[in-house]
């Protein structure tokens, strides 16, 4: 590392010149600044910035899970960059303390003043939503229909030509499909764990059937439950079974890409796969994260505007729950739990499989 030819000055390397005179209220062009408008635009901008330093870990992370080879050594790079998204995302759900501190009032002094701008024209963040797998076509009815009538030509083009591109899904699901570990000489994953689910869920079924202290509507309602339980575990060691589901929502990734996602989550001690599983359970707390961001956007509004129209001509409060519980990008990561058994029920890995995996 070279040393520095000139000295650096702290207002010049942070611009502040450009940073401090880029707040400039709509209020006090039509008579007396509202004072809170300040404090909107100062949260959103930051809101902005630190959308930046996720897209920039994003593009980091992208183009290493996208290679036909990902070298393990890389892994912990990409889960540490993980880890700092999340602690990004924290500190968004914590900006929204710092804005509840206006008041409807105060926001009412403004509001009108802001149509028909809203936060759905927040590009970086729809480029984030893009760039982590939430393409049109996984969008509520709202975002697909007029989500890209209301920005501008440019940034509509940009937008639309990001979604032709492989998303951060699309890389996790072809890298999980890539596995070599599903099937390994003699060894076969699905029909191990396939017997072993069925071994539990028989033994379950006894258990409900001998047992004295439920009455027959309790029995008939839990042994009905176990037959849906083991449907689901059909459905996921069944390919045309699961691609009838795929078509219906209820899995996004292709059967391969699950059933090695479930081998890392249920032999993650493997020290193979720690990495790996670090890496799924990151993408599933980016997911619970923006959640709870949304969802803690969604109370904020309903306590600012009630149930008033949103100024992008949005629902409002309505259009923002509706993000909050059908937004999502990793939805099959975080429903894996359906499939995990117990350890004391799980099938011992063969020991060249084992030697393997600890190379």
């Amino acid at each position: 590392m070279q040393k520095n030819t000139k000295p650096c000055y702290y207002p010049d390397y942070l611009q502040l010149d450009k940073l401090l005179d880029a707040q400039h209220p709509e209020s006090k062009k039509y008579g007396a600044e509202a004072h809170d408008e300040t404090l909107f635009i100062i949260v959103h901008q930051a809101y902005e910035l630190w959308f930046k330093q996720i897209l920039h870990e994003i593009h980091s992370i992208l183009p290493v899970l996208s290679q036909s080879h990902v070298d393990e050594s890389k892994i912990s790079t990409v889960n540490l960059r993980l880890e700092r998204v999340h602690r990004i995302q924290d500190v968004l759900v914590d900006q929204i303390d710092i804005l509840e501190t206006m008041t409807p009032l105060d926001f009412l002094d403004f509001r009108d003043y802001l149509i028909p701008a809203s936060g759905f024209q927040s590009i970086q963040f729809k480029e984030i939503e893009i760039l982590l797998g939430l393409k049109s076509e996984y969008r509520i009815n709202f975002d697909k229909k007029s989500f890209y009538s209301r920005l501008n030509e440019q940034d509509r083009n940009y937008l639309m030509d990001l979604e032709e591109k492989p998303s951060l899904f699309d890389a996790v699901e072809k890298w999980l499909e890539r596995m070599p570990f599903l099937e390994f000489g003699d060894f076969k994953f699905w029909n191990i764990f396939k017997n072993a689910v069925e071994t539990m869920l028989s033994h379950d079924e006894k258990v409900l059937k001998e047992a004295d202290y439920l009455s027959d509507a309790e029995k008939t309602f839990q042994l009905n439950d176990l037959e849906n339980t083991r449907a689901t575990f059909d459905a996921l060691f069944d390919k045309n079974k699961y691609d009838e589901l795929k078509t219906q929502g209820r899995f996004r990734m292709s059967q391969e890409a699950t059933l090695s996602a479930l081998f890392i989550n249920l032999y993650r001690e493997q020290p193979m796969l720690n990495g790996p599983f670090r890496l799924l359970q990151g993408l599933v707390e980016i997911d619970e994260k923006f959640t709870t961001w949304r969802y803690r956007h969604t109370t904020m509004v309903l306590r600012m505007i009630g149930s008033k129209i949103g100024t992008g001509g949005s629902a409002g409060h309505d259009y923002l729950r509706q993000t909050t519980q059908n937004n999502r990008f990793f939805r099959d990561l975080f429903n894996l739990t359906t499939f995990l058994i117990p350890r004391s029920a799980l099938p011992e890995l063969p020991d060249e499989v084992i030697k393997a995996m600890n190379f």
